[in-house]
């Protein structure tokens, strides 16, 4: 029968007891417990926790005072240096000093001096491939940190400490904006009065110590709150230093590549950033292939932060950043700088504006000169040979066209041999003595002897001069006597003549230089620069006037639209007559003919020159000109060692043909200003002193060289 569940009461879960936690057994006291070992440990315990806990507050108190009063003093500091700082805008063109831009004839840019700004560029409309690269190199977190980067100091001295340098000495582990803070020399302007150069003060700036390295910081710090990031990278970009005299990217960018630095590519812009660590070592104007590894180097760094793709830094790194063609060829270093020293010094080496000037110079020319320097030296000069040479090439109102101051033509700042040497300038002064026999109305058929001469010279006794062969010709005619550069012809027609009058005439065509009084200044024993002798030579292919040889044609200030200044030169006065201008042309064509400049010759073209040797071969000369341009060569030692086999007729008139074959390329021939003699002399006679002429009527512009011979013949003859 089934139990009875209604009458069942109810079922109910019984109480446990709690459960008491289980103590563990007390350990029995060691044996010598007790209140003695606890006499011996616990107060010691006690003074050691209450010292280290007094400790505890005196380094913690000391800390946060000092923290706090670094952070008093990091704050004064920050707002100090943010209230001094000025807007943006006026920090991008930090310099000192100006820049001169030089134009060829034809406008377009071939060279620097000064330090060139190439105009205020921002980080927003630079190229982004620059943008990225100085990034990659400078301060890769440039976005991200607040000026400063103890990561990167620390990582810096731990660096710099292991190669054995002192802690801030090599890697300085500066942001970018710590650079900017040293560039503005923590905002302390250039002072003439306060540093002896500004080379001197920069080098100041950039000093790494301690206390410049504590003050870079709330500088930097004050520029972070005062401007935003890329105002902050637009002034590193103006302000940097990036060799060969460009402040800033877009200077270098200009000055390396011919561009803007808003088109470079990732290779030039690779090229550029790696300046920074170096700029002069790194140029690519001084090591082309040192910049290019340099360059390399960087754009692993741009590839490395994902700023280029793999085949981008393919691309870059089989096409490597080149110079444009006039930085490559540093063209015109001596003529450059000759243009420099001869305009004014306010507006050229001391100028505190940007320059632009417009010159003479020609491109083409003077890759001419320098291609025949080269080919000459190199097929004809023994292998260590320390001979120099000098070439310039000039239009016939005095217009330089290219300029050559040595062999090393790739240089800035170099001895110009074309200018600042004083040469002895042997037989190639001789036109300037027939140049007077021709204004006084002699024919280059007239007739001269070359027999031994003597003459008395008081205080040096006699003196017999020789010609170059020690032979003599007899009776000769003047065109055979100067196209064979005999000696004693040129002795009898200056004595004839009167030495002052042909010193008179060569000063007046050019020649400055302090002559010599006794008879060899017939033979060119004074001294003259190649400059002055071939701007001379110009003024006979010009008609007979004198000639100032110039390169600048017109300076402006950038951003003006009218010029300062224009052309410091070009034809001056009249020298001698059109006629005998034009008669001596054509003996000086007879020297290069059938004389000693049969070396000159160009096929197909008129020429005129004469050479010129001085006493032992010290020096060599051939100037001479065509209907287009005038050059003259200089070859010599600079210690006045004599050649070995070298006389002007020999290496100068290579090199002159040389340079003007390759000068005439695409030119027509043009004949030149000459007269002929019309008919041969009736019969060989003595040369006759100027007494027994009577000089032609003069043509109605007299020139100054006829009046003054004039009135000394005038007074011979009265």
């Amino acid at each position: 029968m089934a139990p009875d569940r209604k009458n069942r009461p109810p079922l109910t879960a019984q109480r446990r007891p709690a459960r008491q936690k289980a103590t563990p057994p007390r350990r029995k006291a060691a044996a010598g417990s007790g209140k003695r070992g606890q006499r011996r440990g616990g107060p010691v315990r006690r003074a050691l926790g209450g010292l280290l806990r007094l400790v505890t507050r005196l380094v913690w108190g000391l800390t946060w005072r000092v923290g706090a009063g670094v952070a008093v003093l990091l704050g004064a500091a920050t707002f100090y240096f943010y209230s001094t700082l000025p807007p943006m805008s006026e920090l991008l063109d930090g310099r000192a000093r100006g820049s001169v831009t030089m134009l060829d004839h034809e406008g377009r840019v071939y060279a620097w001096r000064g330090e060139t700004f190439g105009g205020q560029i921002t980080a927003e409309n630079i190229s982004p491939h620059l943008r990225n690269a100085i990034i990659a190199t400078e301060d890769r977190r440039f976005y991200q940190h607040f000026g400063i980067s103890p990561r990167g100091i620390a990582s810096a001295v731990r660096i710099n400490l292991s190669q054995g340098r002192g802690p801030f000495s090599g890697h300085g582990g500066s942001t970018i904006t710590q650079q900017v803070a040293k560039l503005l020399c923590l905002g302390v302007p250039f002072d003439p009065s306060q540093w002896e150069s500004e080379a001197a003060y920069e080098r100041e700036c950039r000093r790494s110590t301690v206390w410049r390295k504590i003050q870079e910081v709330p500088f930097a710090l004050a520029m972070e709150i005062k401007y935003p990031k890329d105002d902050i990278l637009s002034i590193y970009l103006n302000r940097a230093y990036l060799g060969a005299g460009a402040r800033g990217f877009e200077a270098a960018a200009q000055r390396y590549f011919g561009k803007s630095a808003n088109q470079v590519d990732p290779a030039e812009a690779a090229m550029l950033a790696g300046l920074l660590v170096a700029p002069s070592y790194f140029a690519p104007t001084r090591n082309l292939s040192r910049a290019q590894d340099r360059a390399n180097v960087i754009l692993g760094l741009m590839a490395d932060q994902g700023q280029l793709s793999g085949t981008e830094l393919a691309v870059a790194r089989a096409s490597p950043a080149r110079l444009s063609a006039a930085a490559e060829a540093r063209a015109g270093g001596y003529f450059a700088d000759w243009v420099m020293e001869t305009g004014p010094s306010f507006l050229t080496r001391q100028t505190t504006e940007d320059v632009i000037i417009r010159t003479t110079y020609d491109q083409r020319i003077q890759s001419a000169a320098e291609e025949a320097l080269a080919h000459v030296f190199e097929t004809r000069v023994r292998e260590g040979s320390e001979a120099q040479a000098a070439i310039v090439v000039m239009s016939a109102d005095g217009a330089v066209r290219a300029m050559v101051g040595g062999r090393n033509t790739q240089v800035s700042g170099a001895f110009n041999r074309a200018t600042q040497a004083l040469r002895q300038t042997g037989s190639a002064f001789k036109p300037f003595v027939y140049a007077v026999a021709m204004d006084m109305g002699y024919e280059p058929t007239d007739i001269v002897e070359d027999a031994p001469l003597t003459l008395d010279i008081p205080g040096s006794g006699p003196w017999s001069p020789r010609n170059y062969t020690g032979e003599f010709q007899g009776m000769v005619t003047l065109t055979e006597a100067f196209a064979q550069s005999l000696n004693i012809p040129a002795v009898r027609i200056s004595e004839a003549l009167g030495r002052d009058n042909v010193r008179t005439v060569a000063n007046l065509f050019g020649v400055r230089s302090s002559l010599a009084d006794g008879p060899a200044l017939a033979l060119g024993a004074s001294e003259s620069t190649l400059l002055e002798m071939t701007a001379a030579y110009a003024g006979i292919l010009n008609g007979g006037s004198s000639v100032s040889p110039y390169g600048l044609e017109e300076l402006t200030l950038a951003g003006d639209g009218e010029p300062l200044m224009g052309k410091g030169g070009g034809i001056g006065k009249r020298v001698i007559r059109q006629e005998a201008a034009r008669k001596l042309t054509w003996m000086m064509h007879e020297v290069v003919e059938s004389g000693t400049g049969r070396r000159a010759r160009i096929e197909g073209r008129e020429l005129a020159g004469k050479t010129g040797t001085t006493q032992a071969a010290r020096d060599a000369w051939f100037i001479g000109f065509s209907a287009d341009y005038v050059a003259g060569v200089w070859m010599g030692y600079d210690d006045n060692t004599p050649l070995t086999g070298v006389t002007g007729s020999s290496l100068p008139a290579e090199i002159w043909r040389e340079t003007m074959k390759r000068a005439h390329e695409g030119l027509p021939a043009s004949p030149l200003p000459m007269d002929p003699p019309h008919t041969p002399p009736a019969e060989y006679e003595p040369y006759q002193p100027p007494g027994s002429w009577t000089a032609q009527p003069p043509e109605a512009e007299e020139s100054l060289g006829e009046r003054i011979l004039r009135d000394v013949l005038g007074g011979l003859l009265r």
